[in-house]
């Protein structure tokens, strides 16, 4: 009954699609088109909704058009899969025998490009300790409403006494469902927030303890790249301007700028042309591109990644997390890896640390998390990845 009188803002990303499946359904109809209804939703999330799409069709008979990128839902849910490239259908048959013996190159470069389960082998840790959180908290909410009248606002308590090091040139990933506390650690950790409590340790500085003018000298330590490229990159601006604000902020005069500008544009693997286009002329790959070109334009030491490939499909995803590992190795980045999607993690992270309502419940390396997860949220996130049995090599359909 709560959800039948609530609002859509009201609801969860996973609530809202389940009740746009249920509109679907209500005029009992014998064709479903699903198009990419769990792209942007966790693992967990995503399961059950795969789950519900199965079952209403056992139960109204009804036919489903799926549609997707992604080749690890393709085997959870389909029994026949037709691939297409530029308009035309290239590929088509049973989903056993295309997934297991694909013949179009297109359809062998997609499966190719899907991030394996299993992880890479870390590289040795460094002994330099170059950032600590110690108790971290955050809670959102608790007070009375405006000016002091209606209802009390229910506290949430998005972290939780978050404690973990990072060693220089490492990856960490931060893995979790929707509303796990991810990004508004991240988001303490580069002070977009103030959090409640605890310490942020950079080189032995307390960066809770800095004023505004003190923290802006050091925040060219910690950058960002962040899910959402496009709004996160001003429509207004040209891409090279946007790259070279950065620099001349920290001193850099404006050729110095330009220059360092068109360096990254390079090594991000961008046209020189993209310095005088605007971001709405890039595509979703190339934007995120220009997201990571952007945040090492000022040389920081730590690269704070949220997401970053969530909203792409498997080939440029393929694509950004190996310029993200490039980076790292060439510039000796320390990167703390954000995502809800355990295949990523395992291609880009030395170690896990994985949040349940705002609180790590289990830490360590990722082979070590991946071979024997012992808390059974980490067990259950690993259950719902897509395509695992597929990926395992138990897949029958």
């Amino acid at each position: 009954s709560r959800i039948l009188n609530a609002f859509p803002h009201e609801l969860s990303g996973g609530q809202r699609q389940r009740s746009m499946i249920a509109m679907a359904l209500a005029m009992d109809p014998k064709i479903l088109i699903a198009d990419e209804p769990t792209t942007a939703l966790d693992v967990t999330t995503q399961a059950q909704i795969l789950k519900l799409i199965k079952e209403m069709q056992e139960v109204h008979k009804t036919g489903v058009l799926f549609i997707t990128h992604d080749f690890g839902v393709v085997a959870d849910i389909a029994d026949r899969v037709a691939v297409m490239q530029q308009g035309e259908i290239v590929e088509a048959g049973k989903v056993d025998e295309v997934l297991n013996t694909p013949k179009h190159p297109y359809t062998q470069s997609l499966i190719a490009a899907i991030p394996k389960l299993k992880p890479r082998t870390a590289r040795t840790r460094s002994e330099e300790t170059i950032l600590e959180a110690k108790g971290i908290n955050k809670t959102f909410g608790g007070g009375k409403s405006f000016l002091g009248f209606g209802k009390s606002v229910n506290a949430v308590k998005a972290v939780r006494k978050v404690s973990f090091d990072l060693r220089r040139g490492e990856t960490l990933g931060i893995v979790g469902e929707s509303g796990s506390g991810k990004s508004t650690l991240a988001r303490c950790i580069i002070r977009l927030i103030q959090s409640d409590a605890g310490e942020i340790l950079l080189d032995g500085v307390d960066l809770m303890q800095l004023n505004r003018n003190s923290m802006r000298l050091v925040r060219s330590k910690i950058q960002m790249v962040f899910q959402d490229p496009f709004a996160s990159l001003n429509p207004r601006i040209k891409v090279g301007d946007i790259i070279a604000q950065g620099p001349e902020i920290q001193g850099l005069t404006k050729v110095e700028a330009e220059g360092r500008a068109r360096e990254l544009i390079s090594i991000v693997g961008l046209d020189d042309k993209a310095y005088n286009r605007f971001p709405h002329e890039f595509s979703g790959g190339q934007r995120q591109r220009i997201g990571i070109a952007r945040s090492l334009a000022v040389k920081p030491e730590i690269l704070i990644a949220d997401e970053p490939v969530s909203a792409l499909d498997v080939s440029i995803q393929a694509q950004i997390l190996n310029l993200l590992d490039q980076i790292r190795t060439q510039m000796n980045l320390a990167m703390i890896f954000i995502t809800h999607d355990l295949r990523v993690a395992a291609q880009v992270c030395d170690r896990l640390a994985v949040m349940r309502y705002g609180e790590v419940v289990e830490a360590g390396s990722t082979s070590e998390l991946f071979a024997s997860p012992q808390h059974d949220y980490t067990q259950s996130l690993l259950a719902a990845v897509p395509g695992k049995a597929w990926q395992e090599g138990v897949f029958t359909n």
